[in-house]
């Protein structure tokens, strides 16, 4: 597929996923709070969003914001997330981050790149959440929906797991406007529709638009 042809794929995929998801919003429920949002997001890696919720209502009822989190004893905060897997390795990660966040950064969350994956934990995933939600910035979150659908829709081989090159794939063809909101938008479709092991194709409101679906033979026919 042509990269101009990949646009207009995406565009009418964006629409459609409009009418579907008029309000996109946050799986992860941070109540807007940027230093929330940056625990939550970390607590999220290869846990569901709905864990994560449920763990941080505890978390943040005992740390509510940055300056408790950074006297926290490791010991009690690795309690609280031991559901979230990966445990020490994340208590350590947001006591630290949130050590960072006050003595680096005064207390106010950076919009760079840059300065966001230097907060222990925080790769490009997190930076992008954090970026495209808190700052309105065009971002892209190449988390595990993003890349099964995008990948099933065509516009990569679905083989492609790699988050970094689904995004940098993804930049080029989604408007930046849309970015942050057509990546929640996949959240919402990937658990509705486009699930891992059982897809609703027959119900899919993107099925003409994909290469799973019936977008492939409608080129093979044009081409034929």
């Amino acid at each position: 597929m042509k990269q101009s042809e990949k646009k207009n794929r995406m565009a009418a995929i964006v629409e459609r996923l409009k009418g579907v998801y008029p309000i996109p919003f946050c799986a992860l429920e941070s109540g807007g709070d940027p230093w929330k949002l940056l625990v939550m997001g970390r607590l999220s890696a290869q846990c569901t969003d709905a864990r994560v919720n449920i763990v941080c209502r505890a978390l943040f009822q005992k740390y509510p914001d940055a300056a408790t989190m950074a006297e926290a004893e490791l010991a009690d905060v690795e309690d609280l997330v031991r559901p979230c897997g990966l445990y020490r390795t994340k208590a350590q990660n947001i006591i630290d981050a949130s050590r960072m966040l006050l003595t680096d950064f005064g207390g106010e969350m950076p919009s760079e790149m840059e300065a966001l994956l230097r907060f222990p934990g925080v790769g490009r995933k997190i930076a992008n959440l954090l970026r495209g939600d808190l700052f309105g910035l065009p971002a892209i979150v190449a988390d595990t929906h993003c890349i099964r659908i995008c990948g099933r829709l065509g516009f990569y081989p679905t083989s492609e797991k790699d988050p970094v090159r689904v995004e940098k794939s993804l930049v080029k063809i989604v408007e930046p406007a849309e970015q942050s909101d057509l990546c929640h938008r996949l959240v919402q479709f990937g658990r509705d529709v486009c699930t891992a092991r059982a897809p609703k194709c027959a119900e899919c409101p993107l099925y003409d638009l994909c290469d799973m679906g019936g977008a492939k033979s409608n080129q093979e026919e044009r081409h034929g």
